[in-house]
């Protein structure tokens, strides 16, 4: 872990995470979900789920598991903090769902819940403090993002560019996305009920009318969708361990 400061003010309602972690990882091909490939022989989810154990603020963490997830089990992970097992849905916004209705009752509709991709090993602690600084006191919530350095094209179906788009004011979204339990929770059900699709949790946040607030992030929390993210992570994850 990294000797990053973490925040150390009055805790502002109470903060849970919720990590689906249900995807089968096809686009890289391997025989079992990403999240279980092993970076400085540890599995990425593990990575994930202690960096968000580490976090003073975080009280717990639910995780979205498959119910075919025969990996999972055999892991043994263990945490100081709580940590529940979901049932994962098909889709990230269904797991991501299935969290928050287990948290339902079990917190208030106005504490916090921050939804961190289980592919992204390398989230620095300053990166959860800047999160919740600046969000504490607003009334949506929002997300961490790295603004687009490069050039943006728009292509047709054939992949010829067709445009060049102003990268002024794009941004690349990250995770953990941080919004009230019940505000996410009714915007999730009110998207999928009129079939939009839900890429992010800020985006069925905005079909809701909503602005989540965009909080910079560091370009190393990456998420590992490719195989060649994998060296690239190890880098960052022993680059981190340097700072320490």
């Amino acid at each position: 872990m990294t000797g990053e400061s973490v925040a150390t003010g009055k805790n502002i309602n109470r903060i849970w995470a919720v990590v689906p972690a249900a995807g089968v990882g096809s686009r890289m091909g391997l025989d079992k979900p990403k999240q279980y490939v092993e970076l400085n022989g540890i599995p990425i989810i593990e990575h994930t789920l202690s960096r968000l154990n580490a976090h003073p603020l975080i009280e717990g963490i639910v995780v979205a598991i498959s119910p075919e997830d025969n990996i999972w089990p055999s892991l043994g992970i263990s945490l100081d903090k709580p940590m529940v097992v979901v049932d994962g849905g098909q889709e990230r916004c269904h797991s991501v769902l299935n969290g928050l209705t287990h948290l339902t009752g079990e917190i208030s509709s106005q504490d916090w819940v921050l939804v961190h991709d289980a592919a992204r090993p390398c989230l620095r602690l300053s990166d959860i403090d800047k999160l919740i600084q600046a969000l504490k006191d607003h009334p949506v919530g929002g997300i961490l993002a790295c603004p687009v350095r490069d050039t943006m094209k728009r292509s047709n179906e054939n992949s010829d560019v067709i445009e060049t788009v102003e990268r002024n004011n794009l941004w690349h979204a990250l995770t953990p996305q941080m919004f009230r339990l019940g505000v996410l929770k009714s915007a999730l059900l009110a998207a999928l009920d009129s079939g939009k699709i839900i890429t992010d949790e800020a985006s069925a946040i905005e079909f809701n009318d909503m602005a989540p607030h965009l909080v910079e992030g560091s370009r190393d929390n990456i998420k590992i969708t490719q195989h060649e993210d994998l060296s690239l992570a190890e880098y960052y994850l022993k680059k981190q361990g340097q700072e320490t």
